[in-house]
């Protein structure tokens, strides 16, 4: 269905962005059959991408997978910007003279923006810190760390090399506790076993918990996160240190809609802190005494304006929001997905301290950096 998908949809926006190119004064001299071959090319190239994406058969898949989802990217910042300029000129019947020197400016600005959100996508994600006051935390646990990691997507375009880096990011801030929170290999095959052994490396005193994300529905061989030494948690609750208790939301995979899952009354004593890929069922979350929620899934939009989009399903796009009196942290995902680009903001890995009630007053985010921050595509 994704390959489909992609193929319907990546050759309709293709042959849009092809018409409206040929009418460009730039390109309107030069030779038509070129200019097919050159976007028949292309089309080729995002569709080896987006299946090799997903899993790599060959070396140098990745390569393949990257450039081919980099053009992808590239024709979507083209499709926005020409889509623009035509309904402002009502597709040409206005302004019928500045109507193809305009679309030849939105072919430039679109190269523009592909080029800023593959420098954003290409760097590490920044560590941005939080403090969030639980209640039900004891003071001899006041100060707890918890790194947070979201939708690494480790897969053919981000490697076992990119998770090393990741790894060696989060091993620098010394956290107490390591989440993962859903998404952390691409799906469609068996993870690269060097990058379940790279994931290995996540330590910490308290341990390394996760939940599953939707990728993790999506053809996931094996138990990777578990053969990496993550405790998962699927609709359970565990306690790592007296007074402080992890509850795990399971995703609902190829759903739109979220499960209902009931935390237990009989959960152990102590703040609770609820790990939910999806940021969804707040008030359901809220009402069963959650005290801090961690999400990730809408990575921020990644590509503007999807962002827009993203908002109308999920009310917090991205950072710090209050349910009640449940805090909700929603991070922008710590990789990509598809073309590895990101419009405005890089990546994220979330650092939480966690204080007694009373002793932190909310606080937005602040971004920290680490000197082991690395973000070339092998490392």
């Amino acid at each position: 269905m994704f390959i489909g998908l992609l193929l319907l949809v990546s050759a309709l926006v293709l042959a849009y962005v092809a018409w409206r190119t040929a009418s460009v004064p730039w390109f309107a001299h030069g030779s038509r059959q070129r200019l097919k071959a050159t976007f028949a090319g292309d089309w080729v190239l995002m569709v080896a991408g987006g299946i090799l994406g997903h899993e790599a058969a060959f070396p140098g898949a990745g390569w393949v997978a990257l450039a081919g989802m980099t053009l992808l990217g590239l024709l979507f910042f083209a499709c926005v910007s020409l889509l623009a300029v035509d309904l402002a000129t009502g597709f040409g019947l206005w302004f019928r003279a500045a109507a193809p020197r305009l679309r030849g400016w939105a072919l430039l600005a679109s190269l523009g923006l592909a080029g800023l959100a593959t420098v954003q996508g290409l760097r590490p994600p920044e560590v941005v810190a939080y403090e969030v006051g639980l209640r039900g935390l004891p003071p001899e646990r006041d100060g707890l760390v918890v790194a947070a990691l979201s939708d690494l997507h480790v897969g053919a375009i981000l490697g076992p090399g990119w998770l090393v880096a990741r790894v060696a990011q989060v091993q620098a801030l010394k956290p107490d506790l390591v989440v993962l929170l859903g998404d952390t290999f691409e799906g469609h095959g068996r993870p690269d076993p060097r990058s379940i052994q790279a994931l290995g490396g996540l330590q910490a005193p308290l341990g390394v918990w996760g939940v599953d994300g939707n990728h993790e529905h999506y053809g996931v061989t094996g138990a990777p996160l578990e053969a990496a030494g993550v405790r998962v948690l699927r609709n359970d609750v565990a306690s790592p240190v007296p007074g402080l208790v992890l509850a795990g939301r399971a995703d609902a995979g190829r759903s739109l809609r979220q499960a209902a899952w009931s935390i237990p009354r009989d959960r152990p004593a102590g703040a609770l802190v609820l790990l939910s890929h999806r940021p969804t069922r707040l008030a359901l979350a809220a009402n069963s005494g959650v005290g801090l929620m961690l999400s990730g899934h809408t990575h921020a939009g990644q590509i503007w304006p999807f962002g827009t989009l993203v908002a109308r399903v999920y009310r917090t796009l991205a950072g710090r929001a209050q349910v009640g009196d449940m805090t909700l942290i929603v991070s922008r995902g710590t990789g990509t997905w598809g073309p590895r680009m990101r419009l405005w903001r890089r990546g994220e890995i979330s650092l939480i301290r966690l204080r007694s009630a009373g002793q932190a007053a909310p606080r937005e985010g602040t971004t920290l950096e680490t000197p082991s921050a690395k973000g070339r595509h092998g490392e």
